[in-house]
């Protein structure tokens, strides 16, 4: 999603050159989207609900939108705070919270959605887009999530399983050392039982095959915006990225015993 596929889509100044944003004070205004009306409402209903970890939403005028700051360490600035246990597991509470609290909101009838519905039995308002550079840090602790483009309505599993390609990572070695910045080779077994234990309350699942299949509608809903001519996703396919990305779901696949083979009830199973 937003950065979701390659290094070069992880690039702040590439990504703001495409969508610009401008924080003044204790504001952010970047260019509207369709769904930003709907997140707006969505925001504001979170933040009724005493949800003080998402942007207050200050208004929408002339194809912009503006939100209130949430000051703390975030984009590339975030990755380091994620790599102990505590800041991997503040994450996973922080999202459980925004699930939970946002399950009860109401849509407008004529809702515009940033990314695709899932159907499912039990659904909440996912983010979509759940990686470190879109929760905010302080003291190595998540305290924010923002930038809301992707909200839709699916199953807690659809943001667990994106969240946990990017947290754990899900990823080659090298990847790990070189992309995310460990200063070793993290134990993704231990990272994935305790981003599930600290999320809470899941019943049995496929860690591997969720986060694959997330990955593969990833790749898909990329596809689509850039045959549409939307950007950035037009520039990540033209420079590789859809390739890249079945290297990646092919690594996660292949490596299925090294990263657990199922998920019981917050506990991973070898």
């Amino acid at each position: 999603m937003t950065d979701a596929l390659e290094a070069a889509g992880r690039d702040e100044a590439t990504n703001r050159r495409i969508r610009p944003v401008a924080i003044d004070g204790d504001r952010v205004s970047r260019p509207s989207t369709p769904a930003s009306a709907t997140i707006q409402t969505f925001l504001r209903f979170l933040r009724s609900q005493d949800m003080d970890c998402v942007p207050q939403p200050l208004g929408l005028d002339l194809g912009s939108e503006t939100l209130q700051y949430i000051p703390g360490a975030s984009g590339g600035d975030g990755w380091y705070h994620q790599h102990t246990v505590e800041g991997l597991a503040s994450a996973a509470r922080l999202l459980r919270r925004i699930h939970d609290a946002g399950q009860t909101w109401d849509p407008p009838a004529d809702a515009v959605w940033g990314a695709p519905v899932v159907q499912a039995d039990e659904v909440v308002y996912c983010h979509g887009d759940p990686g470190p550079w879109n929760f905010v840090w302080n003291d190595n602790r998540a305290v924010g999530l923002i930038d809301w483009d992707y909200l839709h309505p699916g199953p807690r599993l659809d943001d667990i399983a994106y969240a946990l390609r990017w947290f754990v990572p899900m990823r080659s070695d090298q990847l790990a050392l070189d992309w995310h910045h460990f200063p070793m080779v993290p134990d993704r077994r231990h990272r994935i039982e305790v981003f599930l234990q600290a999320y809470g309350d899941l019943p049995r699942f496929d860690v591997v095959e969720a986060v694959a299949s997330r990955m593969m509608a990833t790749r898909d809903l990329v596809h689509q915006r850039a045959e549409a001519g939307q950007e950035p996703q037009q520039t990540w396919v033209r420079n590789g990225a859809l390739d890249r990305e079945d290297e990646e779901i092919a690594w996660v696949l292949h490596h299925r015993e090294s990263l657990t083979l199922n998920q019981i009830g917050g506990h991973a199973e070898a």
